[in-house]
């Protein structure tokens, strides 16, 4: 969709990341319908938000689900409910705290184990912490869970996602990233006066990053790279983490359901099939700037991708 309402909503933010411009672009748009039986589809931070919602979603159109969560009661409840309500017995789970690097390592060790494709992953787990502290390994917990957590399993997981192609890998980030630059020289956010939104806010931008660097180190493999972002949506985070936010925004918050349209549609869709390396908003690939002062330097890519793999342990 590029109609003029479409471009002044994406324009005016507030009100395009909100429920009413969910309502609005969505009348243009059609049903998934798409069949995801015999793919495999592996979703992180699945027990809850936008997770769990598109998890539900995907089991709808037949996908074989692999439900990755910390709570191992919650994983299992929650899956106990998607089988419930879709009829669709392949779902699976799958424990680990993805801002672990080791626990990372064994579900992928895991995941790879089984000798079964990997169609999609879906780099959800994330969280905003508005206080500082570090994993037990020593590592900032925002960056450790929303960045480097997803670096390393994405590359761990890379062969697979080649070998099972045409595969998809969508990283969900957020609106917010929109309000920072990253900072490679603080990506342990320890320098200055921690800011749990900010922190926040740079690791999403670097999802960002490290989709366009994965597009163009992986152009042609078959694997289609994606990030996105969904909106203003009624999730637990935002309750837990921005209580403010949440009191004032809270009548024009989308559903889980509608902030994970966009996750489901790049999942799914025969029309995203392709377009690798961007940033979608609403099923529409939308600019990954608003000004100049959150645009890194090219040398600033590569010394992030360095960071991580440093931080991570993983030499490509």
């Amino acid at each position: 969709m590029t109609s003029l309402i479409d471009k002044a909503l994406d324009a005016t933010i507030a009100p395009g990341f909100s429920r009413f411009g969910y309502k609005v672009r969505q009348r243009e748009w059609e049903p998934i319908d798409e069949s995801l039986e015999g793919r495999t589809v592996v979703v992180t931070g699945a027990t809850s938000g936008l997770g769990e919602a598109a998890a539900h979603d995907l089991a709808a159109l037949g996908a074989s689900l692999v439900l990755v969560g910390r709570n191992p009661e919650k994983t299992g409840r929650v899956r106990e409910e998607i089988v419930s309500a879709t009829g669709n017995e392949a779902v699976r789970t799958e424990i680990a705290d993805l801002s672990l690097m080791a626990e990372i390592r064994e579900l992928a060790d895991r995941l790879l184990s089984r000798d079964e494709p990997i169609h999609v992953l879906i780099n959800n787990a994330g969280a905003l912490f508005n206080e500082r502290a570090e994993t037990s390994e020593g590592i900032e917990r925002t960056l450790a869970l929303n960045l480097l957590g997803h670096f390393l399993l994405t590359n761990l997981l890379m062969p697979r996602l080649i070998d099972s192609g045409p595969s998809r890998v969508i990283n969900v980030a957020s609106g917010g990233m929109y309000s920072q630059r990253i900072s490679v020289g603080n990506l342990m956010n320890g320098k200055g006066e921690y800011k749990g939104a900010a922190a926040y806010a740079r690791t999403k931008r670097g999802q960002v990053i490290l989709t366009e660097m994965w597009a163009e180190k992986h152009a042609g493999s078959g694997v289609m790279f994606s990030s996105m972002h969904p909106g203003w949506a009624d999730t637990p985070g935002v309750v837990e983490s921005l209580p403010t936010f949440y009191k004032v925004t809270k009548p024009f918050l989308r559903t889980p359901a509608e902030g994970a349209d966009t996750i489901v549609w790049l999942a799914a869709s025969d029309e995203a099939a392709g377009r690798s390396g961007l940033f979608w908003h609403d099923r529409e690939p939308r600019p990954t700037h608003k000004s100049d002062r959150t645009r890194e330097h090219p040398e600033k890519r590569d010394e992030l991708w360095s960071a991580l793999e440093d931080l991570s342990g993983w030499t490509g």
